[in-house]
């Protein structure tokens, strides 16, 4: 029976014959109950009934030839596979060096045949569109966020921001260090060699299989990162910091699956909790609306005004009745006044406030009508409040701070102190908000 064969023109492109280890030539014979590797013989070697180990003379065979047409009579099926070789080596259009290269076939001859069989043929193209459509259809249903335009930054090797990206190289789309780094230590001592036993041969194989389960895991793990856009840490920390902090908790609870949904059913899943979320808090607020007896919008944001002008009067009178709790110590009321002065000024007082009296800690600040105030968000006026801290001064801390992280790529503690000079316990307490914000990050 014949058989294309698998491999070139050029004999020193197939095995030798395993009976005189010449250079085969077609047509050749393969035996068809041995292998892999493939048993090959010559005509010479398979006429004298050549037998080595395993491989007997009355094994069944299969005759090795290229030598019969495919697509048309004039042509074999190896001069077909020359075709192609030239036009791969010489360039589509060039039909005067492929045919040089065929040495069997005209320029006009080449040209004919390749537009005729290999362009122009109803059946290759009806198969190439088919292919191309089940390639269309199977990257519309994988969907996948982090397409390459998505460009990750590119920081310097064995920067801070490097190794937040566990060594990634934008340029290779590959890190510096794979997981399961030294894999490949198992195979560079492995040689197959026809002596080998059946066990050891067997052993090799198994070993081959572990490796291969081993690359698995390799880009599996590569797949999650880039499905999910992990490689950019810090667009996907700005991402996660839209979410309320119920939802971010929740988000960070739920991280540990996202690898089994996939990026975008875990998303969905985010999503669908924080939307839940939010109508919650809404069926909470309408709910205070209908116990205040409130039937429309109208009268809630009425509501809405005096409630907040309730709470502000509050905070004023726990101010007032501090106030008059240090007015009674003379000396404790005019080192209270002078320390508010500092803490207002954004400088260190000099010693605390001794007090005999039994007094509780300083009141919140009261940031009514100081400049900068609209252009804190809550979070940041609770803090001002507490720590006592006007917001303009405030706001140049967190720039300075802000600047400083981005240039280093980090921030530490001691490095915040260093950069603005005010109490320490205020600066932890500043440092210890913007991260936990996501403002900076701890170097």
């Amino acid at each position: 029976m014949e058989r294309l064969a698998s491999f070139s023109n050029d004999p020193f492109d197939k095995p030798p014959c395993r009976g005189c280890s010449s250079y085969l030539t077609e047509p050749y014979v393969k035996c068809a109950e041995c292998g892999p590797p493939p048993f090959l013989l010559c005509l010479q070697c398979f006429t004298r009934g050549f037998e080595y180990k395993k491989h007997q003379s009355d094994h069944t065979y299969e005759i090795m030839t290229s030598d019969f047409p495919v697509l048309d009579p004039n042509w074999t099926a190896q001069e077909e596979m020359a075709l192609l070789e030239a036009v791969m080596d010489c360039g589509f259009g060039n039909w005067q060096d492929v045919a040089n290269q065929m040495c069997t076939k005209s320029k006009e001859e080449c040209e004919k045949h390749y537009m005729k069989h290999f362009i122009n043929n109803p059946l290759f193209a009806s198969t190439l569109l088919n292919l191309k459509q089940a390639e269309e259809a199977q990257h519309s249903e994988t969907a996948i966020p982090f397409h390459p335009a998505d460009d990750p930054p590119r920081p310097t090797f064995d920067s801070l921001l490097s190794r937040d990206m566990a060594g990634y190289m934008p340029a290779r789309a590959d890190f510096v260090e794979e997981f399961d780094n030294y894999a490949e230590w198992d195979l560079r001592d492995i040689d197959f060699v026809e002596d080998d036993s059946d066990i050891l041969h067997a052993l090799k194989i198994a070993v081959v299989d572990i490796y291969h389960s081993r690359l698995k895991e390799r880009q599996r793990r590569k797949k999650i990162i880039r499905d999910h856009g992990l490689i950019n840490l810090r667009k996907f920390q700005i991402l996660e910091r839209r979410y309320p902090k119920e939802v971010q908790d929740l988000y960070e609870t739920m991280r540990r699956f996202a690898r089994i949904l996939g990026p975008v059913e875990h998303d969905k899943f985010i999503e669908s909790h924080a939307l839940e979320f939010e109508l919650r808090r809404e069926i909470k607020r309408l709910q205070e609306y209908r116990a205040a007896g409130i039937t429309n919008f109208c009268s809630a944001r009425t509501y809405d005004h005096l409630k907040k002008t309730r709470e502000e009067e509050r905070l004023k009178r726990t101010m007032l009745s501090e106030v008059l709790q240090y007015i009674q110590d003379s000396s404790a009321c005019q080192q209270w006044l002078s320390r508010q002065a500092d803490l207002d000024s954004g400088l260190s007082p000099a010693v605390p406030v001794p007090s005999n009296s039994g007094r509780r800690s300083a009141p919140p600040l009261n940031l009514t009508g100081l400049p900068g105030t609209e252009k804190l968000n809550e979070k940041e006026k609770e803090l001002c409040q507490m720590v006592r801290l006007v917001p303009g001064a405030y706001l140049e801390y967190k720039a300075a701070l802000v600047n400083e992280c981005n240039k280093q790529g980090g921030l530490r503690l001691a490095q915040a102190r260093a950069l603005i000079k005010i109490d320490v316990n205020k600066t932890r307490k500043i440092y210890d908000f913007l991260i936990r914000e996501g403002y900076i990050t701890k170097a």
